[in-house]
């Protein structure tokens, strides 16, 4: 059998010398060491043997298999190494002096809407925080005055994964983690809690020319004593006027968040149409562009502050239609077609 041994190795180290391709290679592992192989036929052939001549021969069989198995991958990593240098060797050559293509990308209009965002609200002393897109239910609900069972949780159809968490169907998921982490400021050394934390929401809603699944909103918290509802109006309206550098004609009206006491939708004429409506505002001539209102007490004790002495207000700014009304966007399916046709008009000096 040792002879046998010795002739499997020379048919094999002079079949493995004659291999010029991995595909030839391939064909040869698969003869020698395959399923159906030469050295495996050896193996098999143990049963046949004395037993006193077993041991010599399976670790003869084991070395020949070693040896094989190295071999194969030397040549493998040989093969491949002249594949890579005939590859190069058939690619035009590199003209340095050739002129560069100076065209350039641009950023998203929602990106450039966030950043002048949040460059307004840091002047006004607002932090600029994130947040996770995967959330809790209770970060999403149950500390926004929202139970379980409760009839609000229908105005949003939500995302929700096999562990029980969700995709964030609103901003207002950041809150509570808000409060927690700047409260112990705000009661020991007096700083208000001011911040806003911008990011992407998912709800599973039917699109049209104002509606999306996925879409962006910006957060913007503001807790102190005495704060009321003038303070919100007044960092709204300082805000958009910065964004559309001119002033810009918006009405509070009623609007029902669990989440706040009073609450309010904060509308802005339409800039596409100017008014006069369109299908972006549903030919109302008016856009819902931010809800917001006090914050309930419930929502400020789950955060660990006290209502009795601290007040404040929240709101949740649609940075999608926010873009939209910037920009004259008139169809928010536009902004997530990944259309460079569309997207490349797009500047930071627009």
């Amino acid at each position: 059998m040792s002879q046998r041994t010795n002739e499997v190795r020379e048919s094999f180290l002079l079949a493995i010398a004659s291999v010029a391709t991995v595909d030839e290679l391939e064909k040869l592992r698969v003869e020698y060491i395959g399923k159906k192989g030469l050295v495996t036929d050896l193996m098999k052939a143990m049963k046949d043997i004395p037993n006193e001549e077993k041991k010599s021969f399976g670790q003869a069989v084991n070395a020949l298999k070693t040896e094989v198995e190295g071999l194969i991958t030397e040549k493998r990593e040989e093969l491949k190494k002249k594949e890579i240098e005939l590859e190069n060797a058939a690619m035009p050559e590199f003209d340095v002096s050739t002129p560069a293509d100076l065209k350039r990308g641009s950023y998203h209009p929602i990106t450039l809407v966030q950043r002048q965002c949040e460059d307004i609200f840091r002047s006004m002393g607002f932090a600029v925080e994130d947040y996770s897109e995967i959330v809790t239910d209770y970060e999403c609900f149950e500390a926004l005055n929202i139970p379980k069972d409760h009839p609000a949780r229908d105005m949003q159809d939500t995302y929700y994964l096999e562990n029980g968490q969700l995709l964030k169907s609103h901003t207002s998921a950041a809150q509570n983690a808000i409060y927690k982490k700047y409260k112990d400021a705000l009661i020991n050394e007096g700083k208000p809690i001011k911040a806003i934390f911008p990011g992407r929401c998912f709800r599973n809603e039917a699109t049209d020319a104002c509606h999306e699944n996925t879409f962006f909103q910006m957060e913007g918290v503001m807790v102190d004593k005495d704060i009321s509802i003038s303070n919100l109006i007044f960092f709204m309206k300082t805000m958009l006027s910065e964004v559309f550098r001119k002033d810009i004609k918006v009405r509070l009206r009623p609007g029902f968040f669990p989440f706040v006491e009073p609450g309010f939708e904060l509308d802005i004429s339409c800039l596409i149409c100017g008014g006069e409506g369109c299908p972006s505002c549903k030919h109302s001539g008016w856009l819902e562009l931010c809800p917001c209102g006090m914050i309930h007490p419930e929502v400020l004790k789950a955060g660990g502050i006290d209502p009795e002495e601290y007040t404040g207000f929240a709101f949740g700014l649609g940075l999608t239609r926010l873009a939209m009304m910037k920009y004259g966007v008139k169809d928010i399916r536009d902004l997530n077609s990944g259309s460079l046709k569309v997207l490349d008009q797009f500047t930071d000096d627009n």
